[in-house]
């Protein structure tokens, strides 16, 4: 057990406030240029790239709710845990008596403790789906998603996207540096999509009962925060997996723990070197940020407005299929804009899918 002084400062470093992000323009500097989306409840064509504005009041959209006479599809749920996994032991950040929300005062006096994960992993099948046959997937970081199901049995029964089986795995644990959390989504590395393949795809296969797509132009991946920098970074190192990408408040700043010379400044790397000076991935990617997303006064490199701003031009730059949303009066995964825009987000993803049969 620590001792009480001790224990006592790691409680008050752990419950300091972080004072509110301030409200930034959306033509402040370094913004692209916006296209307003006029009306209430509004969201960009599905059918067309861009950099675009959104405001207030934002509207749940009506397909959150099944639609009468839509066919619903299956949920399945599987449990994963640690002592399976060859990739991942389990770590955190808390010392032993410390408490859950213990954060080091600097990161130099950061420490990773074992701790054992068991986690579940919950799957949408679309009452669509036909045995046997290869399905075009989505797979969601931070799960489960409780709104999912519905939205994809409305979009799939109206043709707006393929019937597609949603993978929702759900995090290792803790969050940032330190946690099982931040080692899987801010690592810029390979090594989460290599396990999603090796070892959580395989079950969700065999339990399940349903073949998923080879084909990378069928595979989706999709996320918040350090969630959605996870699902771009499963498609930049694994290309031939996955080809699409939805992002709310992606964590393109440097939350990356431990440190890799390769990328010193973690995701912040994809729109300062990485996609610039690298040819062009096959990757279709959608993306939003709140004009009052997270800014972390620490280094220079955690400011997620200005992150997500700097991925749509190095993106636009290259000449990707991209579609940036930038939302006022909205915070990090900011549930109203989530819910008015992840239908279309799901349709403008999806768009120039034909299946491949493998």
């Amino acid at each position: 057990m620590l001792s009480t002084p001790l224990a006592l400062a790691l409680l008050l470093a752990a419950l300091t406030p972080r004072p509110p992000p301030p409200v930034r323009s959306p033509t402040a500097p370094g913004t692209p240029p916006l296209i307003r989306v006029e009306g209430r409840g509004r969201n960009p064509p599905a059918d067309q790239d861009g950099d675009f504005l959104i405001a207030p009041p934002y509207v749940r959209s009506v397909d959150f709710s099944l639609h009468p006479g839509v066919p619903q599809g299956m949920v399945y749920r599987l449990v994963l845990r640690s002592s399976e996994s060859r990739f991942y032991p389990g770590i955190t950040r808390v010392p032993p008596g410390g408490p859950e929300n213990y954060k080091p005062a600097n990161l130099a006096a950061l420490r990773a403790y074992p701790r054992p994960w068991t986690r579940t992993v919950t799957v949408y099948v679309p009452a669509q789906y036909q045995t046997g046959t290869p399905a075009p997937m989505l797979v969601e970081q931070d799960g489960p998603d409780a709104g999912l199901p519905a939205v994809l049995d409305n979009l799939i029964a109206a043709g707006r996207v393929p019937p597609l089986v949603a993978i929702m795995i759900q995090n290792g644990g803790g969050d940032a540096q330190g946690s099982e959390r931040g080692l899987e989504y801010d690592t810029v590395s390979g090594k989460y999509a290599e396990w999603v393949q090796a070892e959580v795809l395989p079950r969700v296969e065999r339990e399940c009962g349903v073949r998923l797509t080879r084909d990378p132009d069928g595979r989706a991946a999709m996320g918040g925060s350090s969630g959605a920098a996870a699902a771009f970074t499963m498609a930049w190192f694994h290309p031939e997996w996955y080809h699409r990408v939805v992002s709310y408040s992606g964590t393109f700043v440097n939350q990356a723990w431990p440190p890799d010379p390769a990328t010193p400044h973690g995701a912040w790397d994809y729109h300062a070197h990485l996609i610039p000076e690298n040819p062009a991935q096959p990757i279709r990617i959608w993306m939003e940020v709140g004009d009052q997303d997270l800014l972390i006064s620490r280094d220079g490199y955690h400011d997620w407005v200005d992150a997500n701003n700097r991925m749509a031009a190095a993106l636009r730059a290259k000449g990707y299929h991209y579609q940036y949303v930038f939302a006022l009066g909205a915070r990090h995964v900011d549930r109203p804009v989530r819910e008015q825009t992840l239908p279309e987000a799901l349709e403008w993803v999806w768009q120039g899918y034909r299946p491949s049969g493998s």
